[in-house]
């Protein structure tokens, strides 16, 4: 399976938006296709076997529409903001002409619709052939995309903003052509002969007034991509046999070693092997601390190098760099769809054609009732343009990209939009310990042996210990070798044989002929070793939050090494604000019951799930879905934080996993959302942030049902039978613009977003 990200151009309204998902979705081998009218794009998910990019591409162009690959680069970015530079161009000048003829087509109609005739208005402003000439250039140069896109939307037999907007300015314009040409048919059937030229030229200009400002605000809901691509330094300092060379960064091959001096961008990932500095990791992590870096210590493309200058070798470049997935990540994300949104779709593929319906109704009702064809035509007119499918497709995207791009300028990845919107209804966060509430890097505390047995004494014990711990990637067992090699153990360590580690219990070898077993109390214990000798030990160090590990020789008991592994200073205040929110708060760890109740009381978290497997976790976090909340709620929404191999499965139990941007990427793969810094801190964030994005899509929802709701029927002259009034279709064009304007400019208020704890 492959997913692209296409860029789409003709699309005129969320209808469009609808029509190409459709095409997209009768193509053999596409599993997914999501169309983001907010941001012009498309995200299609294929099977490589069964078709490809240049096929889905075909499919779309015989649809009506263009689709041309997105690229993750600067030249792609510049160049989408050339065409919609020349885009607002064009839209401007049609806006500047219309807005002039429609001036002075109003100022010639004023003597008709006040009845008294202005003196300083010429008679001949008002003749029908000088008002023809006038709006012509309009109808059919100002209006021409709505008119081509309204017969392509009639030769693919669907319905979307362009017919409705083609059909009511059509229906004045020849209307008033019909009345210019022939005006003696009329007067004979006792009609007067007015036109409406202005009608269709002032519709069409506020519209267009509309599309350039909806265009202008949708230009910003995307600067979250077109920021983060920005970030990427366009040449990088590589040393080459022994030569200093400034390259392009799509030269730089992994291997190159790179020269950064202070105040430049480190231009890939890489590991620094020569000199020390601080690096300012913000714009990519949201931690605005400078971070030290010195040799085998690893650097982010796109970060700031502040202090000290340092050589690093290249290890991730071009789309294999954090920056660049980074991109795809938001980028994906934007692009996918929000279940809020299946509804808003769901009623924009049978909207146009409704108000067609109801916009047929209306002429007929008033040509049988009141027997007025003038006032059937302004109402049936009104009816076509006040509708709105755009405030309805435009509602929840604008919304949900702002939001995720909030997300990603905070530090925090959101994968997917079910993502976000799914935050806020967590009631129940579990926490994995290690590299989650603590800083994930253990060191040895305390270390004691059993004096006298098999005369072992404590270098001798410790060298043994570290050949086995040697083998296995557990952080413990790293503290462990580093601790042995403080102490003095010579290196190279003795050879190990018969290697293994006993999953959740510790691990085993053979060094030297002797059976060294290095694990848990639960693993003494189901070995029948006895350690009633150091039991005292254990307690203590445990008491004080200190993860014991016993040192079995040939099955008996020779000593105890107490690890430690420090709480992150965020840790605390992270889950006193999560509690503040209501949520539950649950440690979930495969260290003991005693360490982990230690460092859960620290922190503040009263339910704590120690001794689990990373077999055992994602069955934990099942069952606690399965708890209830309370007796309304059927079941507990969770979210699990995680940063190890160990924790992918229960990452992807959860409704929602997050990983810690510091751990394994297998945990990242496995989550939806990732907190890039490490801080918990974040968690509070992106739940503050659901919430936000989710208010502000119901404001922009409610605000466009309800526009239509009430817009058509006013349109159609349902308050004239009560008050005498009828909708300008002057007005309804405006409140058409302007609706949608108003919920993309309601979506850009997420733009202005403070988390509460700020990182």
């Amino acid at each position: 399976m492959e997913t692209c990200h296409l860029r789409l151009q003709g699309m005129s309204c969320a209808g469009c938006a609808s029509t190409i998902e459709r095409v997209l979705q009768k193509i053999e081998g596409v599993s997914q296709g999501n169309v983001n009218f907010a941001l012009s794009q498309a995200t299609v998910t294929y099977d490589q076997s069964v078709t490809n990019l240049s096929l889905i591409q075909q499919a779309i162009i015989k649809a009506g529409y263009n689709a041309f690959p997105l690229n993750d680069n600067q030249e792609e970015v510049d160049q989408e903001k050339k065409i919609r530079e020349a885009e607002q161009k064009e839209l401007t000048n049609k806006v500047i002409l219309g807005a002039v003829i429609s001036i002075i087509l109003i100022l010639g109609t004023l003597p008709m619709m006040t009845g008294v005739h202005l003196f300083f208005i010429p008679t001949w402003l008002h003749n029908p052939w000088f008002q023809l000439i006038l709006t012509t250039p309009v109808q059919f140069w100002c209006g021409k995309t709505f008119l081509v896109g309204g017969w392509k939307a009639f030769k693919r037999r669907t319905a979307d903003m362009n017919t409705l907007v083609s059909l009511g300015t059509s229906v004045a314009y020849f209307y008033s052509l019909f009345v210019t040409l022939f005006p003696n048919i009329l007067h004979s059937q006792g009609i007067h002969a007015d036109v409406y030229y202005e009608t269709a030229s002032v519709i069409i200009t506020l519209i267009l007034l509309g599309r350039l400002l909806e265009n202008r605000a949708k230009g910003k809901t995307s600067e979250a991509i077109r920021q983060l691509i920005g970030l990427q330094p366009k040449t990088a300092r590589v040393i080459r046999h022994q030569q200093e060379l400034d390259l392009p960064i799509e030269e730089v091959v992994v291997g190159d070693i790179i020269l950064v001096r202070p105040g430049e961008k480190i231009p890939v990932d890489g590991e620094v092997i020569e000199g020390e500095s601080s690096i300012d990791e913000s714009m990519v992590t949201g931690e605005p601390i400078p971070v030290k870096k010195q040799p085998k210590d690893e650097v982010i493309g796109a970060t700031i190098n502040k202090t000290g200058s340092f050589q690093f070798q290249a290890t991730k470049v071009g789309k294999d760099t954090v920056l660049a997935q980074i991109v795809k990540l938001v980028q994906d994300a934007q692009g996918s769809k929000a279940p809020i949104q299946k509804l808003a779709d769901q009623v924009t593929g049978w909207f146009v054609p409704a108000v067609i319906f109801v916009a047929i109704l209306t002429f007929i009702i008033w040509v049988n009732t009141i027997g007025n064809i003038t006032l059937a035509m302004i109402t049936t007119i009104g009816v076509l343009i006040i509708a709105c499918p755009c405030a309805l497709g435009l509602a929840t995207p604008t919304s949900i990209m702002v939001g995720i791009g909030k997300g990603a300028e905070h530090g925090i990845l959101i994968k997917a939009s079910e993502s976000l919107e799914l935050a806020h209804k967590v009631n129940t966060i579990v926490c994995d310990k290690t590299g989650t509430i603590t800083q994930g890097k253990p060191s040895v505390t305390n270390y004691i042996t059993v004096n006298g047995i098999a005369n072992h004494n404590e270098i001798e014990l410790l060298t043994l210990v570290a050949a086995v711990e040697k083998n296995s990637e557990h952080p413990l067992a790293e503290a462990i070798v580093k601790y042995a090699q403080f102490q003095g153990v010579k290196i190279p360590l003795p050879n190990v044989t018969q290697f293994e580690a006993m999953a959740g219990m510790g691990v085993q070898g053979k060094v030297l002929g002797k059976l060294i077993q290095i694990g848990t109390q639960r693993w003494m214990d189901g070995l029948k070793i006895n350690t009633d000798q150091l039991q005292s030990k254990r307690q203590q160090w445990e008491s004080e939050a200190k993860t014991t590990a016993w040192i079995a020789i040939d099955g008996k008991i020779a000593g105890l090494i107490a690890i430690a592994d420090a709480i992150k200073p965020s840790s605390h205040v992270a889950v006193k604000a999560l509690k503040n929110m209501g949520l539950e708060v649950i440690m979930l760890t495969g260290d003991n019951q005693k360490t982990a109740e230690a460092i859960a009381s620290e922190v503040g978290i009263q339910r704590v799930f120690a001794e689990v497997r990373p077999d055992q976790k994602a069955s934990i976090i099942q069952s606690i879905q399965q708890e209830r909340k309370n007796r309304q709620q059927k079941h507990k929404i969770v979210a699990m934080v995680g940063d190890g191999i160990n924790d992918a499965p229960a990452l992807a139990q959860a409704d929602i996993g997050i990983a810690i941007g510091t751990g394994t990427d297998v945990a990242i793969a496995a989550s939806d959302l990732t907190l890039i810094s490490g801080d918990l801190r974040g968690i509070v964030t992106a739940i503050e942030l659901s919430h936000a994005t989710m208010k502000n899509i119901r404001q922009n929802l409610f605000f466009a049902y309800v526009y239509n709701i009430l817009g058509i029927p006013i349109a159609a002259g349902i308050l004239y039978p009560l008050f005498g009034w009828l909708l300008n279709p002057m007005i309804a064009g405006a409140a058409m613009a302007f609706s949608s304007v108003s919920v993309v400019t309601n979506a850009l208020r997420l733009r202005h977003f403070k988390p509460k704890l700020m990182l």
